[in-house]
């Protein structure tokens, strides 16, 4: 601030002294400035008065302007009347009748004439509307509006019934003029379609010939190019049409031949559209759409079948046919015969059927039925795909329930009963065995057994339901992209959850199958038991071979590999072995390592009695060369461990897959080798 005030010190002396008078001067200016907003105010004023003169003559003047141009119309609308009158009255001079008797085409020039005329008629006549003068000459315009209206279609008839192209282009001309269109239209509907569609729909002979219903479209589509050829010339709706010649503004076979065709259809052949018998529905709803998309082929343009999309009739036409009703009938069909199959009583599947199970057969079918000619209409496809999704997951939860059935007990020997036989025996059975992997039956209504046979047809048929997903995809593929659908992943997408919840009940049920197998096998590897009570006091030679029951405890094995290997897979198959095994072979380790044990504890009991006594017991030493009944058992279980693996290993399997199956070979081999020391 300082160095400011020192920079501009003499600006900072001066300015006082440099407004010394200035209230004086302004003074002075006031006076001469009051005198000028005045003169300012007074120009306004006047040139104010002078714009509201020349706004109030502007208004006289577009009121008169106004009442000129009424009066200049109703000048028009009394000229044009009386100018058509003036024609109508030498038309119908008897000099002209004769020579228009012989010339329709001068009619047709004539009519032309008075319909440019009475188009400006109406014009003006619009433009009038609420004038006194007017409504007196209403009445004339009305009479002039029916005669030209009589005349024009008296001259299109006479065009169309003597194939006159002059004829027919002047008076569709002059019906365009006068914005009379639909008028010519809805006559060539009841004069020329009406009397052709009432004769070609005939119901009693759609009923009584075996295709009278496509027989009478095809009649009712060879109307077009046999009766309608003319117009489409004249319109540009045929092909051959000379653009220049052409008429526009006209669309007869959507305006004038489909709404009398739609009709006919709904008012002589109702029952055309009753759902009760799907099959008949079936057939006519897709001749009857074949129909619908040849007659718009007939069409000339892509908006010629815009225009017939949009058309009221077409909509009615479509929704007549009760396609829900229809669905619901299918579904009743379909989801009635697949809940019948999915029955307590599991039943065998046809012979001819890639399937075991009558269950999974009527699932396959079911969803072959809902994508079938026979039964698939594009508009249905969104129901049908849930019908689809339904099936599977009807499918899935029948299997969670089948799951939880017990298993039957169900020898091999039976095997060849059939499996609807099985099922009904073993509901009988179904507390003759106590099976640990079984669900406990509810104390009202017990739930119905399955058998071994059963759950290894499930499990085949639940691989081969998947593998043919794929295929039904593709047999689904062709009737979307009929619809326009091109969202495949989403479909695809939605297969693989079905297929994921279909692969979810393998686990569970290859455990039922292996926990089943394992049982049976053990029920016979626990006689391990009864080797003792075989060779104490028998004097029983040397054992040499293996015992019978390992034989026996393999035999569900054997069929297993043997009855189903052409609908099982083998690394199913053998996924089961390992499993089965490896459980049966602990259980097997356990019942032999006790029958050792108690061997063992014998023989030492025997020892020290031995001692006790200073005798020899009758049992230390048989008659066949010495070897004591201990060894024997030792010997006995070693034989049956070792043909145990090898047949295992005949099986195709490695018995080093088998969990427990080492110990138990070592747990024999060190009993054996403690019968060769002794």
């Amino acid at each position: 601030m300082v160095e400011l005030i020192n920079k501009d010190y003499a600006d900072f002396v001066n300015l006082s002294t440099n407004l010394v008078g200035m209230d004086k001067a302004l003074n002075q200016l006031s006076v001469p400035l009051g005198q000028l907003r005045e003169e300012v105010m007074s120009l306004r004023s006047c040139v104010s008065e002078g714009i509201r003169a020349v706004d109030e003559h502007m208004s006289k003047q577009e009121d008169i302007r106004r009442k000129k141009m009424c009066v200049l119309r109703l000048i028009h609308v009394i000229q044009s009347v009386e100018k058509i009158e003036k024609i109508l009255h030498s038309q119908n001079s008897k000099e002209l009748s004769s020579l228009e008797a012989n010339s329709p085409l001068l009619t047709g020039q004539v009519l032309e004439r008075i319909a440019t005329e009475f188009n400006q008629l109406q014009f003006h006549a619009v433009q009038s509307k609420g004038m006194p003068l007017l409504d007196k000459v209403r009445p004339r315009i009305a009479g002039i509006t029916a005669m030209l209206q009589q005349s024009l279609e008296g001259l299109l008839l006479e065009g169309l019934q003597t194939s006159n192209v002059d004829i027919i282009r002047h008076c569709l001309r002059t019906y365009a003029t006068i914005d009379k269109t639909r008028d010519a239209e809805a006559l060539v509907g009841q004069v020329l379609v009406k009397p052709y569609v009432d004769e070609v729909i005939v119901e009693q002979y759609v009923q009584s010939h075996p295709n009278g219903l496509q027989t009478m479209y095809n009649k009712l589509l060879e109307f077009v190019p046999h009766h309608c050829r003319l117009l489409r010339e004249v319109t540009g709706g045929a092909i051959s049409s000379e653009k220049a010649n052409t008429v526009p503004g006209y669309d007869f076979l959507v305006n004038s031949v489909w709404p009398e065709i739609v009709r006919g259809l709904e008012e002589k052949l109702p029952t055309l559209f009753n759902p009760g018998n799907p099959e008949v529905f079936h057939e006519k709803y897709t001749t009857s759409m074949d129909f619908v998309r040849k007659f718009e082929r007939q069409c000339g343009s892509q908006a010629s079948v815009k225009r017939l999309r949009s058309h009221p009739t077409y909509h009615s036409f479509n929704n007549k046919w009760n396609l829900p009703v229809y669905f619901q009938i299918r579904f009743r069909e379909i989801a009635g015969a697949l809940e019948a199959a999915l029955s307590d009583s599991l039943e065998e599947a046809p012979a001819e059927s890639s399937y075991c199970l009558l269950a999974t057969h009527m699932v396959w079918v079911s969803l072959l039925k809902c994508w079938s000619d026979q039964i698939f209409l594009p508009l249905l496809t969104h129901r049908l795909w849930k019908l689809t999704l339904q099936i599977l997951a009807r499918y899935s939860v029948f299997i969670n329930e089948l799951l939880l059935r017990p298993i039957s007990n169900e020898s091999t020997k039976d095997n060849k009963k059939s499996v609807a036989t099985i099922s009904k025996e073993s509901a009988v059975n179904l507390n003759s065995r106590e099976d640990q992997g079984s669900v406990p039956s509810p104390e009202t209504q017990p739930l119905p057994s399955i058998s071994n046979i059963q759950l290894v047809y499930v499990a085949a048929d639940l691989e081969k339901l998947q593998e043919q997903l794929p295929e039904l995809l593709e047999i689904i593929k062709p009737k979307l992209e009929m619809i326009g659908f091109k969202n495949l992943s989403c479909i695809t997408g939605a297969l693989e959850d079905s297929k994921a919840s279909l692969s979810a009940c393998m686990p569970t049920l290859n455990d039922r199958i292996i926990q089943d197998l394992s049982e049976n096998c053990f029920s016979y590897l626990k006689s391990a038991l009864e080797v003792p009570r075989l060779y104490r006091r028998t004097n029983k030679e040397v054992p040499t071979k293996a015992s019978p029951y390992v034989d026996s405890a393999l035999k569900p094995f054997y069929r297993l590999q043997s009855e189903y290997k052409d609908i099982l897979k083998q690394p199913m198959v053998r996924q089961w072995l390992e499993g089965a095994l490896s459980e049966s072979t602990q259980k097997y380790y356990e019942t032999v390592s006790d029958v050792l044990s108690s061997v063992k504890k014998m023989e030492e009991s025997l020892k020290r009695l031995k001692q006790a006594r200073k005798t020899v017991t009758s049992n230390s030493v048989g008659s066949n060369g010495g070897m004591s009944d201990d060894n024997k058992i030792r010997l006995q279980l070693a034989l049956d461990v070792d043909y145990f693996g090898d047949q295992m290993q005949k099986m195709g399997l490695q018995t080093s897959d088998i969990k427990s199956f080492s110990a138990l070979t070592e747990l024999v081999q060190a009993a054996k080798d403690q019968t060769a020391v002794e």
